[in-house]
């Protein structure tokens, strides 16, 4: 793997505060100004809801390298995210997101090693590593 990457995307705007956001080899979604803003829109992708994903996932992509790696055997991952936006001095910040995974596994005997990885992929995530916003997991694993 190249110690270097780059992820190109491109904004067109379409009407009022919309835009159509694609990448070369990616499908384009609608994006706009959130529906709490003066113009938003309800039921659009926004920035605000990109940067939490950006991190919900993040978490998981790493999760699922961590668990590849050691071979841990689960049945599934689901989590769910919340950002937070605050007026700060600048303006509006993202100050908080917080991630709740949940892993399902078939064994008690692999909980212990599943918060672990839990734990190592929150402190490896690349995307929340590379930003000022505070994140947090409360992660659960179940047993089925």
């Amino acid at each position: 793997m190249s110690d270097s990457h780059t992820y190109t995307t491109h904004v067109e705007w379409t009407k009022e505060r919309r835009a159509a956001l694609s990448s070369p080899t990616l499908p384009t979604i609608e994006v706009a100004t959130p529906a709490n803003f003066p113009g938003g829109h309800e039921g659009i992708w926004s920035p605000e809801h990109l940067y939490t994903a950006a991190a919900e996932i993040c978490l998981m992509t790493t999760f699922l390298s961590l668990a590849e790696k050691t071979k841990l055997a689960f049945m599934s991952y689901k989590s769910e995210a919340s950002g937070t936006m605050e007026k700060a001095e600048k303006g509006f910040l993202m100050t908080r997101i917080h991630i709740k995974p949940t892993v399902v596994i078939a064994d008690e005997k692999l909980k212990e090693k599943t918060l672990t990885l839990l734990e190592k992929a929150e402190k490896y995530c690349l995307i929340s590593n590379s930003m000022k916003t505070e994140v947090t997991i409360e992660p659960n694993v179940l047993v089925k």
